[in-house]
């Protein structure tokens, strides 16, 4: 009898190797190598069958396309571009514990008022899935539920003329196929269940959403072809400490990416948010120095966020430098363009930076807010209250423009604010002034001088040293 043959393969990167070893030498990591039985293959190439010839049809062809399948959750369709398009495949991430299974059981509840939807949950007992229901006040939502993990069997339940329009599967990583001899969550079990689910979605063209879990790193656990197989990806984050919770879209196919959806926690499950910019800054202070207040972008909504600045004696030989919810490397560059362009200098003291509300700012429209909220908290001096700051700055101190100014600016207006400190506009000469920006005083910077020039240094150890600079 032939002995079977079998791989050692990473767990992490999906790197395989000949014999067992304690590191992976693709990805570093330790202890991942676990051993599975070797997929079959055809020796020798194609062997000597002959294919069949594919057909090609012109690129302006006209097709039949059924229409997206709206969830009646607004921030959820948000995110995927309108709605679900049938035959697609959705992988949801996130941490444990932050909201993914409450959240796609009130997507469930919404779609099964006017179509089909199967919830399918491998983590959890039937009698679990229907007390998160009673809670949420979903009990009486006609949501086909099951609590399976053969994906055998899963594929012959749905593999009929009229399946349900969404299956949700909770989560891919306890899903298995009963001819792999590795354990569920593998990377051979991993890719090989979605493959089959994704491909029997898309036959019979129903929406498919995978749930899965995430690495200590914040990143989907298993292959990371994972990701490139499903059409959308969207990670749902969060602080446990806030209440906030951001569905954001890394991945779509079939709509903007980097779009994100704000949900609030609470006990009758996640509550949408329409206005994310009035709940940022619900708990802000006006007379705090280094708070400012920033006008940011994301994806293609604008939102008001407030920037806390703290800077402090260090008794340390080398200060510290904490930031939450922004690149450690931008603040780090911020910090030298004060030192060296506006003498502004904070060697030996401690600068700790924090985003409120939990979201964290990747663009480098920030760089203006972070720079105004660190020179406040060093002179101690509060900005104005009614001010929203946007702008990036340059190495050379010059304030750069960013895109979008005009919709940062209406949203600052929408919610009260007076005055705006931002980099120069590129107004072609048509172009006028729009009515939300003509109520702000609109306060162009150039130079990062410009910015500290408006702060108060009479009789501050900053004072001599930025008119050195100037």
């Amino acid at each position: 009898m032939a002995k079977s043959s079998t791989v050692f393969t990473c767990q992490n990167c999906a790197a395989t190797y000949r014999k067992w070893q304690g590191q992976c030498d693709s990805c570093g990591e330790w202890n991942v190598i676990a051993e599975e039985a070797a997929a079959d293959t055809t020796p020798k190439g194609l062997g000597a069958g002959k294919g069949r010839n594919i057909e090609f049809v012109p690129l302006d062809g006209a097709s039949k396309s059924a229409p997206r399948l709206v969830t009646g959750v607004a921030e959820f369709d948000r995110v995927t571009g309108g709605g679900l398009v049938p035959g697609s495949a959705i992988l949801v991430g996130g941490d444990p514990g932050i909201g993914k299974s409450t959240i796609l059981l009130q997507v469930a509840g919404a779609i099964s008022k006017k179509s089909a939807c199967a919830y399918i949950s491998g983590e959890e007992a039937v009698d679990q899935v229907r007390m998160r229901a009673d809670r949420l006040g979903l009990a009486e939502a006609s949501v086909q539920l099951a609590a399976a993990t053969n994906v055998r069997d899963i594929v012959a339940t749905l593999d009929i003329a009229d399946p349900p329009r969404l299956v949700i599967i909770d989560s891919i990583q306890t899903m298995y196929l009963d001819n792999l001899e590795s354990a569920p969550g593998s990377v051979s079990q991993v890719r090989s269940t979605a493959d089959t689910l994704i491909r029997l979605a898309k036959r019979r063209g129903f929406s498919l959403i995978l749930v899965g879990h995430v690495t200590k790193e914040g990143t989907i656990a298993g292959p990371r072809v994972l990701e490139h197989m499903v059409d959308t990806v969207l990670y749902f984050e969060g602080e446990r400490g806030h209440q906030f919770r951001l569905l954001r879209a890394i991945k779509n196919r079939f709509g903007p990416t980097d779009e994100i959806g704000v949900f609030e926690m609470t006990d009758a499950g996640m509550m949408q948010v329409e206005n994310p910019s009035a709940l940022f800054l619900a708990e802000r202070r006006d007379d705090v120095a280094g708070a400012a207040v920033f006008a940011g972008i994301e994806g293609t909504r604008p939102v008001l966020v407030e920037i806390q600045a703290l800077v402090a004696p260090s008794a340390l030989g080398t200060p510290r430098r904490a930031v939450i919810g922004w690149d450690s490397g931008r603040l780090a560059m911020v910090l030298a363009v004060l030192e060296a362009r506006c003498g502004v200098s904070l060697v030996g003291r401690d600068v700790y930076l924090n985003v409120a509300g939990g979201l964290r700012i990747s663009e480098t429209a920030a760089d203006l807010a972070v720079a105004a909220a660190l020179v406040s908290a060093s002179l101690d001096q509060p900005l104005a209250a009614d001010t929203v700051i946007f702008g990036e700055i340059g190495l050379s101190g010059e304030v750069r423009s960013v895109s979008q100014a005009d919709l940062r600016i209406k949203e600052a207006a929408k919610l009260g604010f007076e005055a705006a400190w931002a980099p120069p506009q590129r107004r072609k000469r048509h172009q006028k002034n729009t009515a939300d920006s003509a109520k702000l005083r609109i306060s162009e910077m150039r130079k990062l001088q410009d910015m500290v020039g408006l702060f108060d240094l009479s009789g501050s150890a900053l004072s001599a040293m930025t008119e050195a600079a100037q």
